[in-house]
């Protein structure tokens, strides 16, 4: 069984995030890897691992207890003290375990390897490129590495120099008298921040931050079919992680222009067309706008108001790769609202053919009254 990931790594958060911070990141991560939505091989776990971690960190109790031991403190298993001390950091009972038991770094502290910003972008899109796809561009202002240093802050790329202070460790230990005895503490290395390496003689092109902003092009592919409530996610392109860490991610947001024709439900088209009284009651062969072109429709005698035809295959592409979706178009009878008298003439003789009996409609039940017959209200 493979161990389980640290559960403010999975959120992509610190450990020090507010919970508004964990929330935003949580919903951020469930709409990207959401099974409806990524149909990807380990999506599926990795929703799963999402919310499991969200369901702690999202307790304040919880989370006080995983952080200070781990997953043992929620019954998950692994690493009874979640992978490290289980008297948490800072404690001097904590480095009494690392005598005894051992670091999990032959007794330095292992450099917390920091993962780059995520960024965020909108596509504004027609709705004519959301049906087919597109390639559009977008521009952003990023954190690169330093292509000078290669990031690591030293000027020619030079590896920096040990800290002197902590002897590369990252962290100062100090002996403490208490009344049970002596003790033995750490912090963080105030002459290297916790880093064990000293920046001596900075890289001039990044002035020793190892990134440097950069304004970039970049290329995104617009899947056919694509929905607004999609996000689309670009592994690596966020900003550079410090100190040589992983880059964060590029999210993509769209924005669906709307038609003049058409509007869109899911995979279905809609469009909505007039005829007139003749067309309506004698039946026609009329052409029709689709996404793809025109197309005709044969308009049957006897066509009412409100009626709708399918048009299959005229939608929207799946963006899973399945079937095509239809285009629905539906009738409106337009009734003149001005006459010639030639016209007049001929309304009137249809007028006279007809008659003017009023035919009673019956009462078709809609779904309420349904269901209410059903539960007997």
């Amino acid at each position: 069984m493979s161990e389980k990931r640290d559960y403010y790594a999975v959120l992509e958060v610190a450990r020090t995030a507010t919970a508004d911070e964990i929330k935003k990141s949580y919903r951020r991560l469930a709409r990207v890897y959401h099974p409806d939505v990524n149909r990807e091989d380990g999506a599926d776990e990795h929703f799963k691992e999402i919310n499991e971690a969200y369901e702690v960190l999202s307790d304040s109790d919880r989370r006080a207890r995983y952080d200070q031991f781990g997953h043992a403190a929620n019954g998950m298993g692994g690493d009874p003290f979640g992978g490290g001390s289980p008297f948490g950091d800072g404690s001097p009972f904590g480095d009494i375990f690392d005598t005894f038991f051992g670091a999990s770094n032959g007794g330095r502290r292992r450099p917390t390897v920091q993962r780059g910003q995520d960024l965020e972008v909108t596509v504004r899109l027609s709705f004519e490129e959301a049906v087919f796809g597109a390639e559009k561009m977008v521009e952003l202002t990023r954190l690169e590495t330093c292509e000078v240093c290669s990031g690591k802050r030293q000027k020619d790329g030079q590896e920096p120099p040990r800290c002197q202070t902590c002897g590369g460790s990252g962290e100062v230990r100090q002996v403490q008298q208490t009344i049970l005895g002596q003790f033995m503490t750490s912090a963080p290395c105030r002459t290297c921040h916790g880093e064990g390496v000293q920046i001596t003689d900075p890289c001039t092109n990044c002035k020793g931050r190892g990134r440097v902003t950069r304004l970039r092009n970049i290329t995104v592919n617009i899947p056919a079919g694509i929905d607004e409530s999609a996000t689309l996610r670009m592994s690596g392109q966020g900003e550079a992680g410090p100190q040589g860490g992983v880059p964060g991610n590029l999210y993509v947001k769209v924005q669906i222009q709307s038609h003049e024709l058409f509007t869109r439900q899911n995979k279905t088209i809609h469009l909505q067309i007039g005829i007139n009284v003749a067309q309506a009651a004698l039946g026609d062969e009329i052409d029709i706008d689709t996404i793809d072109g025109v197309v005709s429709l044969k308009i049957p005698a006897g066509t009412q108001s409100g009626q709708q035809f399918r048009l299959r295959g005229r939608g929207v592409p799946d963006m899973r790769g399945g079937d095509r979706g239809d285009q629905i178009v539906t009738v409106q009878v337009v009734v003149p609202r001005e006459l010639s008298p030639e016209q007049e003439d001929l309304f009137n003789q249809l007028a006279e053919s007809l008659g003017s009996e009023v035919t009673q409609q019956p009462h078709r039940r809609g779904f309420l009254e349904k269901m209410k017959d059903a539960i007997g209200v």
